[in-house]
């Protein structure tokens, strides 16, 4: 997986509260195995007609918003466990989703694909939409070493809790096998001086 380490960027903004993973990933286009092409299918319902042409209503389609990071309502990937949502999420290029809650199943499989779920209070959230609002243009720094978020036209900052390991993962590009391999040298030096007893009534 790609580093994770600072990230600054324009965000889109989609204040909807309870967006579930069939909203995120419709079930019909769960029939793929790889995780390519998945974020052409993102939001479908929400940013195509019927016949395929886009919606301009949706904030997706609209060209003023763009960036890496998606900001949403609260209760964000709820419904199924799906790990095909954050696949669609980090494929269509968001490195970073800010709620000020994720469902549980939804944040596993986001930090295990390499997407930062990024949890931050309900001021600080609103305070992030209003600032789009005002201007599209607006940036957000994301800085995982020090857990901190920053609003960059007004200086805003709130510190984010995060798992030590999934924290360790994002930074060097792990997923679980990786980390692993990583520590080969410690486990095998552990091994090397463990001290092992015996007991002959085993």
């Amino acid at each position: 997986m790609e580093k994770f380490t600072l990230l600054k960027s324009s965000a889109v903004p989609l204040p909807i509260e309870d967006i579930d993973t069939d909203q995120i990933i419709p079930a019909r286009f769960l029939k793929a195995t790889t995780r390519d092409g998945f974020g052409d299918n993102l939001f479908r319902d929400w940013r195509f007609q019927p016949d395929g042409s886009p919606k301009s209503d949706f904030i997706l389609n609209n060209p003023i918003y763009k960036g890496k990071i998606l900001v949403a309502g609260r209760n964000f990937g709820c419904g199924s466990s799906r790990e095909h949502a954050a696949w669609a999420i980090a494929d269509y290029g968001f490195k970073a989703v800010i709620s000020s809650f994720f469902a549980d199943i939804f944040k596993g499989n986001a930090l295990n694909n390499g997407l930062l779920p990024l949890t931050v209070s309900d001021l600080f959230l609103h305070k992030i939409f209003s600032t789009i609002e005002s201007d599209p243009s607006s940036t957000i720094e994301i800085n995982l070493e020090n857990q901190s978020i920053t609003i960059s036209n007004t200086q805003d900052s709130e510190t984010f809790e995060m798992d030590p390991y999934k924290k360790i993962c994002l930074l060097n590009g792990y997923d679980d096998i990786d980390f692993l391999l990583s520590q080969k040298e410690t486990i095998k030096k552990f091994e090397e001086n463990r001290s092992f007893s015996f007991n002959p009534l085993i």
